[in-house]
């Protein structure tokens, strides 16, 4: 599937990153000429099958890996030269969260503001916020996957950043608590932070993002709201027709029409607009094939984003 970039020109992004290109080596490139702004106040969607490149857009945006190319921009300047400043109002969560397990949530919170020279005070609020407050005191390593997340998120938390950075935040966890991390995203949203977050799966970025980015082998093929998506799915009509002699349709159909998929006695379709279907209809009676149904499939954001990424496009 060819499809548009939506990229807006907004003026006003947290995250602008330009023409980025980075490799491990020399064989193989990561990220090809990216390009992606992240609105502020937005819960951005960055999405794409597993090795796109998203984990390594997002420590390029951080400055813990170095682009060959292009620049990352973040509250209007430049990483280059001023990562030691802008880290200090962003707030991130990249791997499995660095926890003493022997220790209760509060204290590892005290240790994270003693080294960040933060006072004391900010830590119930932040576990009030992460839904940890009835298990504070509770030794960490006695924590299921998603109050492990949770915690993590704390950390994250500590400066009261401006801007987060969650690399694939619910993996690994229950349908519970990938609904809880939903809740707090979308609670901190509405205090003003702009949120980045990564994920493989459009089912639970679309429940929570404002804004979407896909990438698919290093370079980004779509950017845009939900809405935007949803244009571009209802822009893209799938039929699906059962009739007698599949075969003689096929070889009559192929050269006019996009087929998508044959199975025993029935076609998938795919249309450019809804005015091609009775030209289609009508080819198939005038060369007597029975038509017994004719439908659209049914089709979702989670199908597209599939097409979108699929590596046959």
């Amino acid at each position: 599937m060819i499809i548009k970039n939506l990229n807006r020109n907004m003026s006003d992004p947290i995250i602008s990153i330009n023409n980025l290109s980075f490799s491990y080596d020399q064989k193989h490139r990561i990220l090809n000429n990216l390009s992606i702004k992240v609105p502020k106040g937005s819960i951005y969607g960055f999405l794409g099958p597993n090795g796109a490149g998203k984990s390594t857009t997002l420590r390029n945006i951080l400055g813990l890996l170095k682009p060959e190319e292009g620049e990352v921009q973040i509250f209007g300047k430049s990483l280059k030269g001023n990562r030691k400043n802008l880290m200090q109002n962003i707030g991130s969560l990249i791997e499995e969260p660095s926890l003493y397990g022997h220790l209760s949530a509060y204290d590892n919170l005290k240790i994270a503001c003693r080294y960040l020279r933060l006072p004391f005070s900010s830590i119930d609020p932040i576990l009030d916020t992460v839904k940890l407050s009835a298990n504070a005191h509770k030794a960490s390593k006695k924590y299921s996957t998603g109050m492990k997340k949770r915690l993590g998120l704390a950390l994250a938390l500590l400066r009261d950043p401006d801007l987060l950075i969650l690399d694939e935040p619910t993996t690994g966890l229950d349908p519970v608590g990938i609904k809880e991390f939903r809740e707090i995203l979308t609670q901190l949203q509405q205090q003003g932070k702009t949120i980045m977050l990564s994920s493989h799966l459009l089912s639970e970025i679309e429940k929570v993002a404002s804004q979407v980015g896909i990438i698919k082998k290093g370079e980004l093929v779509f950017e845009g709201n939900l809405h935007d998506l949803d244009v571009l799915l209802k822009s893209n009509i799938k039929l699906l027709i059962k009739l007698k002699n599949s075969d003689k349709a096929v070889q009559l159909l192929q050269s006019q029409f996009q087929i998508d998929r044959i199975d025993h006695e029935r076609l998938f379709i795919s249309l450019q607009k809804e005015s091609e279907i009775p030209a289609l209809v009508q080819k198939l009676v005038n060369n007597q094939i029975d038509v017994y149904e004719l439908g659209p499939q049914k089709s979702d954001l989670e199908k597209l984003f599939l097409d979108i990424t699929s590596e046959t496009t």
